[in-house]
This record gives structure tokens, C-alpha cells and sequence, in this order.
């Protein structure tokens, strides 16, 4: 048996949407291995860690000054050569932020921090990719059985909000009267007694997402378009 000693590090992949764009949370590495490049915001756990999640949640703010946000365990990677200075298994987080509620700043082991498209990534350090490329997968699933799109949206927004955070994810375009005819019968929209000047359209009414009424349904809904 190898005496090898194993390391364990967190990484969070953070997804947000602009303009109809997924884009993904990343930082610029300021030390080897790969210094200068862009790699997802992690980094090893601490003694003083009581848990994964609490070493996840450290680092985002660490490296990022991302915080308080819901932080959901997404996969473990640990194939050999991972990572050039020895055996390391990570444990992957998922998050979904609305990029207007926070203040990017790099501190700690980054230099650099900023959003990316997710169809147009830099070359990622370490296996970096696969796991933005495996949470996407996971998040094109997610938002078809939950309401976890609305984790990328103002608490307040229009339908065509809610359709371009669909079509960002699942980087394809959906029909727009099924899609508004599917969510307007699921009974979890709460219609506002306010509207919105869109951009080149008309004005359009704000909705408002209703956990409760999600809650309440015998039968939840699949967002399948």
C-alpha cells in the first residue's frame, strides 16, 4: 500500500448570466503550479476548516470576495496527475449568483478575478474544464426539475428575463409561446402590479418567483422545453 499522502482541496464553480450569457467565475492563479492562469477559485483545506463546505465558502471570499451565497456539493475528482505537485482530490461546489449583487475582488492566491463565457473559457489549469464542462452538464439538468433558475435572476423580472436565463443555460434557443404558456400554468409566477422598459420592446410585466406555491404542488413541474 502507498504511504503517498493524499491532499484535499475544494473548488467552486460559480455561474451567473448577462445579456443571455452563462458565464463562470474564475481567477487568475499568482503562484505555481500554473501561475498566471485562469483556474476556478479553491484552494487547499485548512486545519481550522470544520467542513468542506466551510473551506468552500472560505476560499470563495478569500479569492474573490464572493460571500454568503448557498454553496451546494457538485462531484469529486481525484484522477492521478490532477495536479503536479501530487495525489489530490478535490471536491467540487456548485453556485448561482446574480453578478449585480457582488463586488469582484482578487486577494489571497489569485492576482486576477472575472466572469467568462462559458463557450469561451481561457485554457484552465489543472482538469479546470472538465469540471466547469461536468457542472453545466449538471445545471442544464437542474434547472429542468427545480427552480434553480431562479437563483439567476433579480427576485423581480419579466418573462423574457426568465427565458433568456433558460436559453444562456441550455445554449440553445426555446420556443417562446410554449415557454411562456408552460410557466405561466404552473401556478409558481406571482404576477406584479408593475412592469419593466425592455430594451426595443414594449413595457413588460414583472413577475415574481413563489418558493411556497413550488412548495405546495402535489406534482412539481419539469421545465422541459
Amino acid at each position: 500500500m502507498s504511504s503517498d499522502l493524499v491532499r484535499v482541496t475544494v473548488d467552486t464553480v460559480a455561474f451567473a448570466t448577462q445579456q443571455g450569457v452563462l458565464e463562470v467565475l474564475l481567477v487568475k492563479r499568482k503562484y505555481d503550479p500554473f501561475k498566471s492562469a485562469w483556474a476556478l477559485p479553491g484552494g487547499f483545506l485548512d486545519d481550522h476548516d470544520f467542513s468542506l463546505d466551510e473551506a468552500a465558502a472560505r476560499e470563495l471570499v478569500e479569492e474573490t470576495n464572493v460571500g454568503n451565497v448557498y454553496l451546494e456539493q457538485l462531484y469529486t475528482f481525484g484522477d492521478k496527475g490532477r495536479d503536479p505537485r501530487g495525489r489530490t482530490v478535490t471536491v467540487a461546489y456548485l453556485a448561482l449568483l446574480r453578478q449585480e449583487e457582488f463586488e469582484l475582488k482578487a486577494s489571497s492566491d489569485a492576482s486576477g478575478v472575472a466572469w467568462w463565457p462559458v463557450n469561451d473559457l481561457p485554457t484552465l489549469a489543472f482538469d479546470h474544464a472538465e469540471i466547469v464542462s461536468y457542472a453545466h452538464k449538471r445545471l442544464k439538468y437542474k434547472i429542468e426539475y427545480s427552480p434553480a433558475a431562479f437563483n439567476l435572476i433579480p427576485a423581480k423580472f419579466t418573462l423574457r428575463d426568465l427565458q433568456l436565463v433558460y436559453e444562456a443555460v441550455l445554449g440553445r434557443a426555446v420556443d417562446n409561446r410554449n415557454f411562456r404558456k408552460k410557466f405561466l400554468n404552473t401556478g409558481v409566477l406571482q404576477e406584479l402590479d408593475e412592469t419593466s422598459q425592455e430594451t426595443s420592446f414594449r413595457p413588460a410585466r414583472l413577475y415574481a418567483f413563489s418558493e411556497e406555491d413550488f412548495d405546495r404542488l402535489p406534482d412539481k413541474p419539469a421545465f422541459v422545453f
